[in-house]
């Protein structure tokens, strides 16, 4: 019977093709080139690997920080400048409550802090031991 061709056809005559073992070292390059090409992929991705790894180490020596970390930075910050904000807001409302009392001649009414005990409450008596950090004169408003 006759050899085979890569085509899958018959050499007819059933005698090598061109006078020598052509397919075959060509089969043989083939072979020796997709080997190569698997090893130029593998050392391509050690490379990469390598080049990234570089790369994270110098933004570590740098001090540099991820998106994610400066996007999170960045939102503490603008939720603590709107609360600063408001703040200052109410810091003028109450000033402009005193000087108005201070206007009329009487004095304004002291109201406490939201959330703390009036003066003289029992809530406001320091536990056993403590010293009363609501005790003696206020200086608000000074």
């Amino acid at each position: 019977m006759g050899e085979h061709t890569r085509g899958g056809g018959e050499v007819p005559g059933g005698g090598e093709r061109g006078g020598g073992r052509r397919g075959g070292l060509f089969d043989d390059l083939a072979g020796v080139a997709g080997g190569a090409f698997a090893a130029l992929a593998g050392l391509r991705q050690e490379v990469e690997a390598a080049a990234r790894s570089q790369v994270e180490a110098m933004i570590q020596r740098l001090e540099l920080v991820r998106r994610e970390e400066l996007d999170a930075a960045m939102e503490v910050a603008r939720r603590a400048r709107e609360e600063a904000e408001a703040l200052a807001a109410r810091v003028a409302a109450l000033e402009a409550r005193l000087d108005a009392g201070a206007a009329a001649g009487a004095p304004a009414p002291a109201a406490p802090p939201t959330g703390t005990p009036p003066q003289g409450s029992a809530a406001a008596e320091a536990p056993a031991g403590m010293p009363n950090a609501g005790a003696g004169g206020s200086s608000a408003g000074t």
